[in-house]
């Protein structure tokens, strides 16, 4: 009974101190990664009509893992809660066109950013919007949790002042955005430029938009990592910068990107 109460105190031990450690490396090393993502975020990560999830993320952290013969899990959620996924470990990564921000650096570890990337303004041509201001008392779509949601508010005189009510219509996904756009529903979407280039680019009937660049900072894609998980930080920019060397990283930005893109990592 007494060696059995031993061995009872030391596995609740080492299930504390696995519960606790704040570095998962080698646990995903042995196991799986899962990354978190939007299953819309068209092209970065997203389910097409078979089925299976693709794109310019999804390619990259397929080859940054290879490096380490881990092969990732990519798991939908809903993206408005992806720290949230994250901190309870239900993903281990956040790993889609995710943007570099003040608010964000206080919940997570960033890598190193490995794609820049702008927030465009998208409206329908006939709609005759050529400008920001000229959204005044139009009505904005948004995506939750989205970092074109966070510079909205916090630059609120480059857009925000002028759409109606002050305030946007919030959307799950670019996906439903970009239904009730066309529907005229909305008048304008904020939203990333690659998600916006590619999209627009691969609609029947392009020249029926209009993409209006604005002023607001240039943003940079990285991925998130648990607080203090400095070994998965680590070995993720270690992978990111050897896809960049070897040319692998450049193949893929040229695959889904063409000559439209700009890393950091490639300059």
């Amino acid at each position: 009974m007494f060696s059995m109460l031993i061995l009872f105190t030391v596995t609740l031990s080492a299930c504390s101190i696995n519960s606790n450690d704040k570095n998962s490396w080698n646990h995903i090393k042995q196991h799986k990664v899962v990354i978190g993502l939007d299953a819309t975020f068209v092209p970065m990560g997203y389910e097409n009509q078979q089925g299976n999830i693709t794109g310019f993320d999804v390619d990259v952290a397929k080859a940054v893992f290879k490096q380490y013969n881990i092969k990732p899990v990519f798991q939908p959620i809903d993206w408005s809660m992806n720290v949230t996924e994250l901190r309870n470990k239900t993903i281990d990564l956040i790993w889609n066109g995710f943007s570099i921000n003040s608010q964000r650096k206080k919940v997570v570890n960033f890598t190193e950013p490995y794609l820049s990337n702008d927030q465009v303004l998208v409206t329908m041509k006939k709609s005759n919007i050529s400008s920001l201001n000229e959204m005044h008392g139009k009505t904005l779509g948004v995506q939750a949790g989205s970092s074109g949601l966070n510079e909205l508010n916090n630059n609120p005189k480059l857009l925000k002042q002028y759409i109606k009510n002050q305030s946007p219509v919030l959307y799950n996904s670019f996906t439903n955005a970009f239904i009730d756009l066309s529907s005229k529903r909305i008048d304008g979407l904020l939203i990333d430029s690659t998600y916006a280039n590619y999209y627009v680019n691969h609609q029947k009937n392009p020249n029926d938009f209009s993409i209006v660049h604005s002023d607001f900072p240039k943003e940079y894609f990285a991925v998130g990592v648990r607080i203090d998980d400095d070994e998965m930080t680590n070995a993720i920019n270690k992978g990111l910068n050897k896809i960049a060397k070897n040319g692998e990283l450049k193949r893929i930005c040229q695959k889904w990107f063409g000559k439209n893109y700009e890393s950091p990592l490639l300059k």
